[in-house]
């Protein structure tokens, strides 16, 4: 646990203090944030963040390789070179998309071709923990993880339009991830656990954490796409690596969800990206507009909408990101009768306050009339 804590530091340090310096590169490049009516932001922004958020995750990794515990993790680089191969791919596509606004077609084959290279590397579902369903093709094994990074990649650029939403989403789904990895990997194999998902997951919650101080309403810079792209491949691969290349049955016995989280918690941890996603398809296509389209009917908007100031949409939004994470991940530490109480109330209360401007209005408009 020490080491992974120590790269994550490492991570969270190198993302901290290169924010300022990309934050003024951009300024001098005079590379801002467009003011849309669908944007929340009234005073033009400087992005590019994500130049520092990777440059965290190249330094957190080769910090790792010189760490003992985790040097054997990198005794095979197959999956290194494509988490990383791909992550190079994504941010310079995202800093030409930050500084051109590339059609989302070109934008959608990089990040296929990203994906794609990172499974061609070793970072693909092999299999569906659900039935021990084994994915026999290798080309297929290569177009699911194509289209699982696809979704999670868009899923957290459509999170990402509040002050500092989609790196907090993503830091906290990242950190309910990673116990369960580090437990399952520990449970897996008592004296060597070092495991890639594990390290991937730390480096990326250490980034969003260095990033979120600079990002946080009132936001100094903007991650941009060469940021959600990027957190969106490592919050992906992460969940690949595990999902599809460990049995969780060696959990043990007596916990009887443990054979189902592998595919219950990454869809917990991206609930939030993934129900904003979903939606957003549906709604664009019942409109007759592509789902790539722009609109101001995300999940956060509606917070706004509900009267909800910036800040707190966003802190609440956390709330029900760790709830629905942590949740899951607490079916691995007690019965899942506790688990049900707990969440159960938990959520009842984050409801009550998701929803407490509406009762506001009721009062005020029954204190006019």
């Amino acid at each position: 646990m020490r080491a992974y804590l120590f790269i994550l530091i490492i991570s969270a340090l190198v993302a901290y203090l290169l924010t300022p310096m990309v934050k003024r590169v951009a300024e001098r490049g005079q590379i801002f944030s467009p003011l849309r009516e669908r944007d929340v932001h009234s005073v033009p922004t400087p992005r590019l963040g994500g130049v520092a958020m990777f440059g965290a995750v190249i330094v957190g990794l080769i910090f790792a390789s010189q760490t003992p515990f985790l040097q054997r993790i990198f005794s095979d680089m197959g999956p290194i070179i494509g988490i990383a191969g791909a992550a190079t791919v994504l941010c310079v596509l995202g800093i030409i998309d930050d500084i051109w606004d590339l059609h989302w077609i070109t934008k959608l084959a990089g990040q296929a071709l990203a994906a794609g290279f990172m499974a061609i590397n070793g970072v693909a579902l092999l299999s569906i923990p659900f039935g021990g369903v084994i994915i026999g093709s290798p080309r297929m094994s290569i177009i699911i993880t194509i289209l699982v990074v696809l979704v999670t990649i868009n899923a957290v650029n459509f999170v990402d339009g509040l002050d500092g939403l989609a790196a907090g989403v993503v830091a906290i789904g990242g950190s309910a991830f990673f116990i369960y990895s580090y437990g399952l990997a520990r449970d897996a194999s008592p004296e060597s656990y070092a495991n890639l998902a594990s390290l991937i997951t730390a480096i990326l919650v250490g980034a969003c954490v260095g990033f979120l101080p600079h990002n946080f309403n009132p936001a100094r810079i903007f991650m941009g796409d060469s940021g959600s792209m990027l957190i969106g491949l490592l919050l992906a691969a992460s969940t690949i690596r595990v999902t599809g290349q460990v049995d969780p049955a060696l959990l043990g016995e007596e916990r009887v969800f443990a054979t189902f989280l592998p595919i219950i918690l990454p869809v917990a941890v991206m609930f939030l990206p993934l129900l904003d996603l979903g939606l957003a398809v549906v709604r664009r296509l019942l409109a007759g507009q592509s789902p790539f389209s722009a609109d101001a009917k995300h999940l956060h908007h509606r917070m706004l909408s509900l009267g909800h100031s910036h800040a707190r949409a966003v802190l609440i939004l956390y709330t029900w990101t760790a709830l629905i994470a942590f949740g899951s991940v607490m079916l691995l530490l007690m019965p899942w009768i506790y688990v049900v109480c707990i969440v159960g109330g938990l959520f009842a209360i984050t409801l009550l306050f998701t929803f407490y401007p509406l009762r506001v209005r009721q009062k005020a408009r029954e204190e006019i009339s």
